[in-house]
């Protein structure tokens, strides 16, 4: 049994680790709020994309954040919408092309600075299940549970394969590996809140796990922290 009480759990880790699939499944189990940090950049990526701006021009990018207004919204079946300035663009920020910008958008200090109280208030308001890449380490750095999920490459290329093809948007598995090993680089390198798993956080390697093995192994993991 989970306490009654008001907790945050964080998930880090690389792109393509499971953390939204399993984060949204946890949330649903236990009641609480998921929130996919990565939905909010990819919004401000797409933003960016439809100016026409460089994403890693930090000048051009900071003078269009105070136009923009980033919403969520929950749907029955606990989904996350994101809404940009009222528009649904939560199919539109997952266009393959938009992977890179938001890996971009996130390395800057101006955009992590703009939606960093964001995150934290939503955490101040509900229990959260909350995934990124510097949840443990920046955005909630006394969640009660801290998770660093990670998969190898290879594994994660499959499974973002099958998403991308279940959505429609198939491509190549080498040029997926490509990219989400190019994406593990710049995450990883990044002055601002480089990926990295928090000092206290408990890794699991999800390589040889199926989906339900895996939401099993976290529930536990969850569950014996908070008792």
């Amino acid at each position: 049994m989970i306490p009654e009480k008001h907790f945050a759990v964080a998930v880090d880790g690389p792109s393509g680790a499971g953390k939204s699939t399993l984060a949204k499944a946890i949330a649903a189990k236990l009641g609480i709020l998921y929130v996919d940090t990565g939905a909010i950049y990819r919004t401000i990526g797409y933003a960016v994309k439809r100016r026409g701006i460089e994403p890693r021009d930090e000048a051009a990018v900071r003078a269009i954040l105070p136009e923009l207004e980033i919403g969520m919204r929950y749907e029955a079946d606990g989904e996350q919408h994101m809404l940009l300035n009222g528009q649904d663009v939560t199919r539109e920020i997952r266009l393959p092309e938009i992977s890179m910008y938001a890996s971009a958008v996130s390395a800057l200090p101006a955009v992590r600075a703009f939606l960093l109280e964001m995150q934290r208030d939503l955490a101040r308001k509900h229990s959260v299940i909350m995934d990124g890449r510097d949840i443990g380490t920046v955005v909630l750095p006394d969640a009660e549970v801290k998770i660093f999920l990670t998969a190898s490459a290879e594994v994660r290329a499959q499974r973002r394969c099958l998403e991308l093809e279940q959505r429609g948007t198939p491509k190549p598995y080498d040029e997926v590996l490509r990219e989400l090993n190019e994406r593990d680089y710049n995450d990883s390198h990044r002055a601002a809140a480089p990926l990295r798993a928090a000092e206290d956080a408990m890794v699991v390697d999800t390589s040889a796990l199926d989906f339900d093995a895996s939401r099993e192994a976290l529930l536990a993991l969850i569950r014996e922290k908070l008792q």
